[in-house]
């Protein structure tokens, strides 16, 4: 599984990657955190706000910063998110 934080540096963006990574060793989950910081490939994604949350090329969450319990919670398969 692959994890992208999208987002330049900002402070809301690092409380984003801390949530996931807190969120993916509380439930011993293998996967690949990805910290993208390059605009023009946060653009690919479509996206007009950052941070932003890639579960395996899929947007899950954008421009806002999750709770490390809906980072969780994105890793539920009946779990869907409203963007």
């Amino acid at each position: 599984m692959t994890i992208k934080i999208l987002g330049t540096g900002c402070p809301n963006c690092k409380r984003t990657e801390q949530a996931v990574k807190t969120a993916i060793e509380e439930l011993n989950i293998d996967a690949t955190v990805i910290k993208v910081e390059d605009i023009m490939e946060i653009m690919q994604y479509n996206i007009m706000s950052t941070p932003a949350v890639v579960l395996d090329e899929v947007v899950k969450i954008k421009g806002r910063v999750p709770s490390v319990q809906e980072v969780k919670d994105l890793f539920q398969p009946e779990y869907k998110i409203n963007l």
